[in-house]
């Protein structure tokens, strides 16, 4: 398949096991670092496009995870460790030495597993409203069997109706906020959404996340149900060379806080 232009980025294919991955790169300046995003659950390219708008200047690299967006579903569900080997796959493919891996929600625990197996690839790295895999506070019960739901990619109806509860922050008052976000959604398929879903169960980063190196960044929202704050404060101990941000918003801060974030990732990576 050949790339295609969105004029805010250019799309490609890359073949990995069979599968036809479809990554998306937004060119920045030369000679800058790029910086590599892992996307949340269930969430495809087209929903960062705020994001990677604000981030002038910057060259961008992301990817539909497989089994969303336009990416093909595995026939099994991978680990964050298979995961992390199709991330530095399509990396190289690229021809990228260097990187910053910026990993959101659930793409956070695959960005940790990216920079642990690839530590001479990886500069920097930054977790936004990320746990620490599967041993993590956790939110209420009711946040994850609301968010497990297909339904809230498929219905605008039953996504308004939970987004208070499981997002938190700017979605409990702003419905604007949620209506640019329901239109960028591109819905994942069932089988690809499990396979997310489970590729997280039994991980945890939390016996070594000591040892990464890197300068890291850690954006945690006050007010997220899905990932409660003192899962930042946790990583935030264990990594060494690390800064904790807390944002006035919720989960969903990356797409309702983007002036501010955009700000905050492009300060980091000059440092």
């Amino acid at each position: 398949m050949g790339k295609q232009n969105r004029n805010w980025i250019d799309i490609g294919w890359y073949a990995f096991r069979d599968m036809q991955i479809r990554y998306g790169v937004r060119r920045g300046k030369a000679g800058g670092t790029p910086l590599v995003i892992f996307n949340g659950v269930g969430q495809s390219i087209e929903v960062l496009q705020p994001l990677i708008e604000a981030l002038d200047g910057v060259e961008v690299i992301t990817y539909d995870v497989p089994g969303t967006g336009l990416s093909d579903t595995p026939a099994l569900p991978w680990r964050y460790r298979r995961h992390a080997e199709l991330a530095v796959a399509l990396v190289k493919h690229l021809g990228y030495d260097s990187v910053t891996a910026m990993g959101i929600s659930w793409g956070g625990p695959l960005a940790q597993q990216f920079t642990r197996q690839n530590p001479a690839l990886v500069q920097k790295l930054i977790l936004a409203v990320s746990p620490p895999g599967n041993l993590m506070v956790p939110g209420k019960p009711g946040v994850y069997w609301r968010m497990a739901h297909l339904k809230r990619f498929t219905d605008r109806s039953y996504m308004r109706s939970i987004a208070s509860h499981i997002y938190g922050g700017t979605m409990r008052t702003d419905d604007s906020s949620l209506d640019a976000h329901i239109e960028r959604l591109q819905p994942p398929s069932r089988r690809g959404y499990l396979y997310q879903a489970l590729t997280m169960w039994g991980w945890t980063s939390l016996a070594w996340l000591w040892q990464l190196k890197q300068p890291t960044l850690i954006i945690q929202g006050e007010d997220d149900p899905m990932v409660p704050k003192l899962n930042a404060h946790i990583m935030a101990c264990l990594i060494p060379d690390s800064q904790l941000e807390f944002v006035d918003c919720g989960h969903m801060l990356i797409l309702t806080r983007v002036p501010q974030i955009s700000k905050m990732i492009k300060s980091f990576m000059v440092a």
